[in-house]
């Protein structure tokens, strides 16, 4: 349960994870140790905010695109084919307005299509729904001594196997003229702001993806057979980070570290493991550009 949990936190890249995010180009890369195997993933988005009449509001469409390459080189009780391509295309929308006493309300739902698309068309298991509520008090911008902001918020995504909505909290405080910390999923860290332009952090940071398996593996195991119907990678990285800012607004950022969980598994229909495919930690590395308000 906690690992479909997990899996719930990161997969809907949220309203609230990328509250000031425009759009964002990344490249994702780390080898399985022990292992032949190794996973690459390049990932974009674009979120386009439009303003409405009502002072505050704004309607904000999302579009998101990434390839997951996974080298699925270790011996296996069925044929791996096709498991080592995974597209992630997704289309979502968002809705914020000014509430009273500094608070602002959010809402987002999407839909993604996530699958090894073996058969070149789009099937049912493909789909996944997701949707999201925030309440966001910001105080980032008052000119305060020491700035913060809290998000308070509800998720829901159909590939957790948990029925309901679940919270979460992220909170950010700059609590030094060089110090901030962000404590939350998918990421707490602690920043150095060396001036202007260099940051240094250290992090904890969760990712991974989660995809459809068209035409489900079926192999033999004990006295019977097992199905797996999806694949999910759950990464919890420990580790450094640096950005870099060419203007208030677009800033090149990389991170490293060592995953402290490395969860890559088969899984059936009811979102169960069938298969652990590797489970040791390694090195991991991820790099992107991206623009700010």
């Amino acid at each position: 349960m906690l690992k479909k949990i997990i899996i719930y936190f990161f997969l809907p890249l949220s309203l609230a994870a990328q509250v000031t995010d425009i759009t964002r180009v990344e490249y994702t890369y780390f080898p399985q140790r022990d292992s032949d195997n190794d996973f690459r993933r390049f990932r974009t988005f674009v979120n386009v905010p439009l303003k409405l009449k009502k002072k505050g509001s704004y309607l904000v469409p999302k579009l998101e695109y990434r390839n997951v390459s996974f080298e699925y080189n270790d011996p296996t009780p069925f044929d791996n084919s096709r498991l080592d391509d995974f597209e992630h295309y997704e289309l979502g929308l968002g809705y914020t307005f000014k509430m009273k006493k500094d608070w602002r309300f959010a809402v987002q739902g999407g839909v993604i299509l996530a699958s090894n698309f073996q058969n070149n068309k789009v099937v049912g298991g493909d789909f996944i729904g997701t949707g999201s509520v925030f309440f966001i008090k910001n105080k980032k911008n008052d000119g305060l001594k020491k700035p913060w902001r809290l998000i308070l918020g509800m998720r829901y995504s159909n590939t957790a196997g948990v029925p309901l909505p679940l919270p979460f909290v992220n909170y950010f405080k700059h609590f030094d003229k060089n110090w901030s910390y962000t404590a939350g999923v998918p990421k707490t860290n602690i920043k150095y702001y060396l001036n202007d332009r260099n940051v240094f952090q250290g992090l904890v940071t969760l990712d991974g993806f989660f995809a459809n398996i068209q035409n489900n593996r079926v192999f033999a195991q004990g006295q019977g057979n097992l199905e797996a119907d999806s694949i999910s990678m759950t990464i919890v990285l420990a580790g450094f980070g640096y950005e870099h800012f060419f203007t208030k607004h677009i800033l090149l950022y990389t991170y490293g570290g060592f995953t402290v969980v490395n969860d890559i598994r088969l899984r059936d229909k009811n979102r169960e493991d069938v298969l652990t495919i590797n489970d040791t930690n390694t090195f991991y590395v991820r790099a992107g550009l991206k623009f700010k308000i």
